[in-house]
């Protein structure tokens, strides 16, 4: 049940923004900004995939 409600929640996050809305977000914020906002988001799409998918390994 948890997995299901993490997709969903990272569906409609997905789904609530427009590609245009946020480049043009970023640009207003500034480059730099723009650049760690970036990484922060795939970085913390990538800790999630790892931790619905990746599992303990003992």
């Amino acid at each position: 049940m948890k997995k299901i409600s993490t997709i969903a929640l990272l569906t409609l996050v997905t789904l609530s923004f427009t590609s245009c809305e946020v480049i043009g977000g970023i640009f207003k914020a500034g480059v730099w900004s723009g650049i760690i906002m970036v990484v922060v988001v795939v970085a913390l799409i990538l800790w999630l995939l790892a931790k619905m998918f990746g599992g303990r390994r003992n």
